[in-house]
């Protein structure tokens, strides 16, 4: 758990472990949601440029999360030319 103090004007500074867990960093913003008296749920956001916001739909993230537990768990498949990369794939 992470504590900070609020300070006279209503600003704090997120704790180090906080920013991490939220991914945020200087110049980000955060959402907050009132769950109910005395709970609120803070979430980072980051502006993402529009050219750039098809790689961050939810469709391509769980490919990105699914190749990367393929990657740890060393399910892949070397070769040694984009030749044999390319027979792998159509046969």
């Amino acid at each position: 758990m992470s504590r900070t103090t609020l300070r006279r004007k209503g600003q704090l500074t997120l704790p180090p472990e906080v920013r991490k867990a939220l991914n945020v960093d200087a110049g980000d913003e955060v959402e907050f949601d009132i769950i109910e008296p005395g709970v609120v749920v803070l979430r980072g956001l980051k502006m993402i440029p529009a050219d750039q916001a098809w790689f961050w739909n939810e469709s391509w993230n769980a490919g990105e999360r699914e190749a990367s537990k393929d990657i740890a768990n060393d399910r892949v498949t070397l070769h040694k030319s984009v030749d044999d990369m390319f027979d792998h794939l159509g046969g």
